[in-house]
């Protein structure tokens, strides 16, 4: 199974924000969309970076005050990517060992998706519980 199976199944709609925005403004994007991690994109197309609920909370502990803190101060910029093509297995097996929960899917050159550990354990019980029902309807016949 590829990542493109998952974005084909869970769409390509992409949130993303602006480095200028308050942590307020992401808080409100993160609520609004019941989501954990934007995008952070000057023009909504290209990736400056990503922002997830972990880097406000490492802020939060840092400083006293969040007062007018802008996503740029917080996003991280070496952003682990993957393209359609992954395979979910070699996915799955980065996001564990790079401890990171988001993972955006750029194809060509521009942003295509973004895939979440959710996402990927969702796909490999779907697999798992497909592999199950062909076991038992060969064992049953």
């Amino acid at each position: 199974m590829k990542i493109s199976d998952i974005l084909n199944t869970k769409g390509t709609d992409i949130v993303t924000i602006r480095p200028e925005a308050t942590i307020k403004d992401l808080l409100k994007v993160l609520a609004d969309y019941n989501i954990g991690a934007l995008i952070v994109s000057a023009d909504g197309q290209s990736m400056d970076g990503i922002v997830s609920e972990r880097d406000v909370v490492r802020t939060i502990v840092d400083r006293d005050t969040l007062g007018e803190i802008s996503v740029r101060e917080i996003m991280t910029t070496d952003v682990h990517t993957c393209d359609p093509d992954t395979s979910l297995d070699t996915l799955r097996s980065e996001m564990t060992e790079r401890r990171i929960r988001h993972v955006p899917v750029v194809a060509g050159g521009q942003l295509a998706g973004i895939v979440s550990i959710g996402d990927v354990v969702k796909s490999a019980i779907g697999q798992l519980e497909f592999e199950r029902d062909q076991l038992n309807n060969y064992l049953s016949q």
